[in-house]
């Protein structure tokens, strides 16, 4: 609530429109990127329903602070990975600055930098957390080969 001028009728009217479900929550987010094309896709507050929470496709989402030296170091990392997957159609690889936009849903629960969470197309409200690995293109990618609910074969695998 964020009224201009405050009385008694001012509250009535949002705890009636409130109930009604007629409110929209005030979000806080970044301007939603113009070009979101590379292979690492720029979530904010406004996109994380339709990027994260897309029932088509998995997504890795790494929330990260832009002054955190553990998510500079890992950025590198995560951009490789995110041109190694960049051809897996039911895949985002997916980062977002969580200092400057709301975290959607509370599923998702950011207590350190960076946080990573895979959230698979079929299970959007159990995300799995990556912990335990070091944050290396080989361990985040064994982490995506294990959850992945539909990844092209490798040539490799040929």
């Amino acid at each position: 609530m964020e009224p201009e001028e405050f009385d008694s009728d001012v509250l009535r009217q949002f705890v009636l429109a409130f109930k009604k479900g007629k409110l929209k929550p005030i979000v806080k987010s970044q301007p939603v990127p113009k070009n979101n094309k590379g292979p690492v896709k720029v979530v904010v507050g406004k996109t994380f329903d339709t990027i994260v929470m897309d029932p088509k496709n998995d997504v890795l989402i790494e929330f990260y602070a832009p002054w955190c030296g553990h998510c500079k170091k890992l950025e590198p990392v995560y951009n490789e990975l995110g041109k190694k997957y960049k051809n897996e159609k039911n895949l985002v690889i997916a980062k977002m600055d969580a200092t400057a936009n709301d975290v959607m849903s509370d599923r998702y629960k950011v207590e350190g930098f960076p946080t990573i969470y895979f959230a698979p197309r079929n299970k959007k409200n159990n995300p799995i957390k990556f912990e335990g690995g070091d944050r290396d293109l080989e361990h985040l990618s064994k982490f995506i080969e294990e959850h992945a609910t539909k990844l092209s074969r490798t040539k490799e695998e040929l």
